[in-house]
């Protein structure tokens, strides 16, 4: 009888051959206790806001587009989802509480929908932080939008910039000790105490640059930029170098987002017609649609593997 042994094949005889294929039984039993046990494999999930239900909701859905489910399930608009960077909790704005938008956060299956703001201007577009201790956030309190920054639970509101012009999609460094967002139609970076307020982007008076969106490693940026025609999806690197297009289409495409390898950047796109979410490699390849719906599917963001 032939038996093969760590790619060796070798002639024994009849009693040995029953005697190895009995250790190799008694090794793959499932009584076993020293065999090996195989991890159930993790996975992510996308949560993103969509109109289709009559009002924006908070969606969760599977990142490649199937277990579409809704979230916050309520008469108000909620809008511009974060996942914390365990997976525990979702920042979200709405305007459930009267004419203005809030920001709110609730557990990741939906439960336990809990206001952070209450302000009588708008608070909106809520970021956490890596560590999970901060939410970045703009508000218009000031007469226009600035950069908040405030503390998991809603306490310590404090304002990190103030500029005649609006201030607008904060993103974070992994580290946590710098912010990424857009001015004056640039992305901008400050520390973040909101000091050392840099140009990342230099585009012509005539373009614009916006939705920054930090990779996971902290070298690169994505961001949305129209400077060569239509909205289309950057990258570059943390510095501001490196500028480098990665769609290319004669719609708009734009609010890049990660996957928490850094390998992926999720993304909107109105190049079937309506705002789709569509993912794809991050230089670019590999374009694929995601959701496929009349309504208007935006604001997405990557969860972590669980």
């Amino acid at each position: 009888m032939f038996v093969s042994w760590t790619g060796q094949v070798r002639w024994v005889g009849r009693a040995a051959a029953v005697g190895v294929l009995v250790l190799v039984a008694a090794g793959c039993s499932k009584d076993n206790p020293t065999q090996p046990k195989t991890a159930p494999a993790k996975v992510s999930s996308i949560v993103f806001s969509t109109d289709r239900d009559g009002n924006e909701e908070i969606y969760s859905m599977n990142t490649d587009g199937t277990g579409q489910t809704n979230l916050t399930r309520n008469a108000a608009s909620d809008q511009i989802p974060h996942w914390s960077q365990d997976g525990s909790k979702i920042a979200f704005e709405s305007d459930r509480d009267g004419s203005t938008s809030e920001i709110y956060v609730m557990n990741a299956d939906g439960t336990g929908q809990t206001r952070l703001t209450n302000n009588s201007a708008d608070d909106y577009f809520p970021v956490w932080s890596s560590d999970g201790t901060r939410i970045a956030f703009v508000s218009h309190r000031d007469g226009n939008d600035e950069i908040y920054v405030m503390n998991a639970d809603g306490t310590g509101q404090t304002r990190l910039t103030n500029n005649s012009t609006y201030d607008s999609a904060p993103t974070w460094s992994p580290d946590g000790t710098k912010i990424a967002y857009h001015t004056s139609s640039q992305v901008y970076v400050m520390n973040a105490n909101g000091t050392g307020q840099a140009p990342l982007t230099n585009n012509s008076t005539e373009a614009e640059s916006f939705d920054p969106a930090w990779s996971p490693d902290g070298t690169r940026i994505a961001f949305g930029s129209n400077r060569d025609g239509n909205s289309e999806i950057y990258v570059m690197n943390a510095d501001g170098t490196g500028q480098t297009r990665v769609t290319t289409n004669s719609s708009s495409d734009y609010e890049p987002a990660w996957s928490r390898d850094g390998s992926k950047l999720v993304f909107v796109s109105q190049r079937d017609g309506n705002e789709e979410i569509y993912v794809m490699n991050a230089n670019g390849t590999a374009q694929t649609r995601l959701t496929n719906n009349t309504a208007s599917d935006a604001g997405p963001n990557w969860g972590p593997l669980k």
